[in-house]
């Protein structure tokens, strides 16, 4: 069997059916061909453990083996409010392990459980003999995440980190997301912007909230809260008359709904309340990724699966470096216009 170190150009070229010079030019960014063709070319080249004498050089200035003799193995630690991401987190990650021979492993933890009991479970469960772990967002109970702080092992957040912890974390960046959809929506003429999203579970979204408010301001906007549906939700039942009753009250020419699982509830409402989109009202809505029931959504594209292979890197970069100082990334992604919104005719 090959070594990772036997594959060549021309090992990519015969994976995929192409010429040695069109491997090459992809891999050193030249013109001649296709986006879609050099994607498939640079990914096919991480899969088989392929690197450019550049990327061997990055790496190894991170103290970073491009070829390791050790294959680790590590955690991705989860609980049911995170299933959500766990795909696109999953591919990011396996994508960027997969070339250095490294594994990766799902962990979920349980949520009916006493704090105290936290670090004897996670004992029990052997996560001190992963060489890492990735701490999920969404993690409920929130006492999980100080248990799992303590681990005296590699850690990356895949969160916004909590005020005066020490560890490195990478997230995608909801609060210029946010800032970007009430910007698109301005643009468009819309002053009656109601946002929607539970506030209180999370810390990032309370950053969706602070950054509406924010970009609602900068753009001469006073924003009232009662104005919009951001408390906790009780019942399904509760929040879901809640809703309907500020949008027949404050009959919003846009919605901006930032939780991914709430976006299909405020589409129905708008549907019960006869409400068209976007003719009536344009919905612009924090989606995972786009699903089959609802029409193409305006919504951030929420680089989920980027944020998975950028906390790769970052997990190798701090084994190989424990002492430096720790580092918040937050990975930004593009807005993307579908078919749910559109401008105020005068």
């Amino acid at each position: 069997m090959p070594t990772r170190k036997a594959v060549t150009m021309k090992t990519i070229a015969i994976e995929l059916g192409l010429t040695v010079q069109t491997v090459n030019k992809a891999l050193k960014g030249k013109h001649g061909m296709s986006e879609a063709t050099r994607q498939l070319i640079v990914h096919t080249a991480e899969k088989l453990g392929y690197y450019t004498m550049d990327q061997i050089r990055s790496l190894r200035l991170d103290h970073i083996a491009p070829y390791p003799n050790e294959r680790l193995r590590f955690l991705l630690v989860q609980t049911a409010e995170s299933v959500s991401y766990n795909r696109l987190l999953l591919q990011g990650l396996q994508d960027r392990f997969f070339s250095f021979g490294h594994r990766i492993e799902l962990l979920m933890l349980p949520q009916r459980i006493k704090q105290e009991k936290m670090a004897v479970w996670l004992e029990e469960a052997g996560v001190q003999y992963a060489d890492g772990i990735f701490i999920a967002p969404s993690i409920l109970p929130q006492e999980w995440e100080a248990a799992l702080f303590d681990l005296p092992i590699p850690r990356i957040l895949l969160s916004f980190p909590p005020s005066g912890v020490k560890i490195d974390s990478v997230i995608w960046d909801v609060y210029e997301a946010t800032c970007q959809a009430v910007a698109y929506l301005r643009s468009q003429g819309h002053e009656r912007i109601m946002y929607v999203g539970d506030i209180q579970m999370q810390r990032g979204s309370i950053l969706r909230w602070q950054a509406f408010g924010y970009a609602m301001q900068a753009s001469g906007i006073t924003i009232v809260p009662s104005e919009h549906c951001i408390g906790h939700r009780d019942t399904n039942l509760a929040w879901h008359n809640e809703l309907l009753n500020q949008i027949q009250q404050q009959q919003p020419t846009a919605i901006i709904c930032g939780i991914d699982h709430e976006v299909s509830v405020v589409y129905d409402i708008c549907k019960a309340l006869q409400f068209r989109v976007p003719d009536d009202v344009s919905l612009v809505g924090f989606l995972n990724e786009q699903p089959d029931g609802l029409p193409e959504f305006t919504r951030p594209l929420l680089p989920i699966s980027q944020t998975g292979y950028r906390a790769a890197d970052r997990m190798l970069w701090r084994i190989a470096n424990p002492t430096l100082p720790f580092e918040h990334i937050r990975i930004q992604g593009e807005f993307h216009i579908g078919l749910t919104t559109t401008g105020i005719t005068s």
